[in-house]
């Protein structure tokens, strides 16, 4: 089921880039909503969804921008709520900074658990990867692909061709380890990245404290005064490890480690949750919101075609026999073989379209093809039991049509398809009345779908 915060929670902190004191406050949100910023600082508290459609820039961080207002730096934010299996929140901010805290997402994720996560009252949907995607950026040398995997698994290879900081590689096999593997590895940055920063007046409100500090080349007198300056401090010298002192690294691949939270955070805004395995090389904002953006459209295009993901090899929740103790229908009737999926709101069925069928001895005996109302029956039998499986006593009740609405068929069904049936509950069942949608599909295509009413009724007893 998807989630959200149990209650609403509040951290206060400076934007890195910014400078800015800010306010952020999470709360809960409904089923459906997704992560969506609102500027409590603006005139009418415009929002802004986490999308990466929204995408404007990915410097140093990625920038969102809808109707004129931004929200930057948002992927460490965004992975600590990715990282606690959140699908849904409202995030408040009284700037366009979240704060960077300590450059991790540490302090997001214990004010995420201090509040708790609820379950909500509508199943989750995922991008269910079923083939290889990549993209790559020719330019920097970065590369993502995304293959087949049961769970979300991301792994990250870095190497900026620097003696200090070396190659790196860092994995997450499940989101579930998120908190003690990723949360707390903090941003950093080369030292001449660090002093071009300072001239362009940007990580105004960057410490020591919240990230870490790679020294990759001489720290002469004068860049060790434009740090003391900067940072507030008496002094700063090069600890043995290559990094700037008063900061002790969390994980020897930190830097690694931290890029898959970027990784995570930027490829949230794809929208939806994801069943695949990600491996990142040298993976930078711009690339990961540029495979967000391969990854949304996937997913739209999963969705229109709204194909079930099954597996025919599990065993079903019903096989024919079973079937047959839940309905009256017998063959040559009876138009549906399994039962691969069962919940309150929905049920995915199957059927075995043979050349054996008796209707198509007369049906267009030179070209056999299934009719399309035997095809609406069959989706009414397997919404009969979405309905059936809830009563205690199955046999002493049956379904009938009440209305038929928007059928269509998009293709022709014929001896050695396999039809596959979803049938979805449009409001909940009220009186023994259903309202449901059916889906009919051979391979990834709809062959039918309708809209249907039954009432549900109890037999007769002679």
């Amino acid at each position: 089921m998807q989630k959200t915060l149990q209650q609403e929670v509040t951290l206060s902190g400076i934007g890195l880039h910014t400078g800015k004191e800010v306010k952020l406050t999470m709360k809960p949100a409904k089923e459906n909503t997704g992560f969506v910023f609102v500027r409590t600082d603006l005139e009418g508290h415009p929002q802004v969804e986490a999308d990466v459609n929204y995408v404007v820039a990915t410097e140093r961080g990625t920038t969102l921008e809808k109707l004129g207002v931004k929200i930057t730096t948002c992927e460490h934010l965004l992975a600590a709520l990715v990282g606690c299996d959140i699908d849904n929140a409202i995030l408040e901010m009284d700037a366009s900074e979240p704060p960077i805290l300590d450059g991790s997402s540490k302090f997001f994720v214990e004010a995420i658990e201090s509040v708790g996560v609820v379950d909500q009252n509508i199943a989750r949907e995922y991008l269910v990867v079923k083939e290889v995607l990549t993209y790559s950026d020719p330019a920097t040398g970065s590369e993502i692909t995304i293959i087949p995997s049961d769970t979300y698994e991301v792994t990250t290879m870095v190497d900026f061709g620097t003696k200090v900081l070396g190659t790196q590689n860092a994995t997450l096999k499940n989101i579930s380890e998120f908190k003690e593997e990723i949360s707390s590895a903090r941003t950093f940055s080369f030292l001449h990245e660090l002093e071009m920063l300072l001239d362009h007046g940007l990580i105004k409100g960057g410490d020591i404290s919240n990230a870490i500090v790679y020294v990759d080349k001489d720290l002469t007198p004068e860049t060790t005064e434009k740090l003391k300056k900067a940072f507030g401090k008496d002094n700063v010298s090069i600890r043995p490890n290559g990094i700037l002192d008063n900061l002790n690294l969390n994980y020897p691949n930190e830097a690694a480690r931290h890029k898959l939270l970027d990784v995570i955070g930027d490829l949230a805004l794809a929208g939806v949750k994801i069943k695949g395995k990600v491996i990142a090389n040298k993976p930078g904002h711009y690339v990961n919101t540029q495979f967000a953006k391969k990854l949304n459209r996937q997913w739209k295009l999963q969705k229109k075609k709204n194909v079930p993901d099954f597996d025919l090899t599990k065993e079903p929740v019903f096989d024919i026999n079973g079937i047959m103790k839940l309905m009256p229908h017998r063959p040559p009737f009876l138009l549906i073989d399994k039962i691969l999926e069962l919940s309150d709101s929905h049920v995915v069925g199957l059927k075995n379209v043979t050349m054996n069928e008796p209707f198509f001895v007369g049906h267009f005996p030179k070209e056999p093809v299934m009719p399309g109302v035997l095809q609406v029956e069959a989706l009414a039998q397997t919404g009969g039991i979405l309905v059936l499986a809830s009563v205690p006593d199955p046999e002493n009740y049956s379904t009938y049509f009440i209305k038929i609405d928007k059928v269509k068929f998009k293709r022709k069904v014929i001896p050695g398809d396999t039809l596959i049936f979803k049938i979805e509950l449009i409001e909940p069942i009220r009186r023994g009345i259903v309202h449901m949608q059916g889906y009919g599909y051979v391979g990834d295509t709809v062959a039918v779908e309708a809209e249907l009413m039954a009432q549900v009724a109890k037999n007769k007893v002679d």
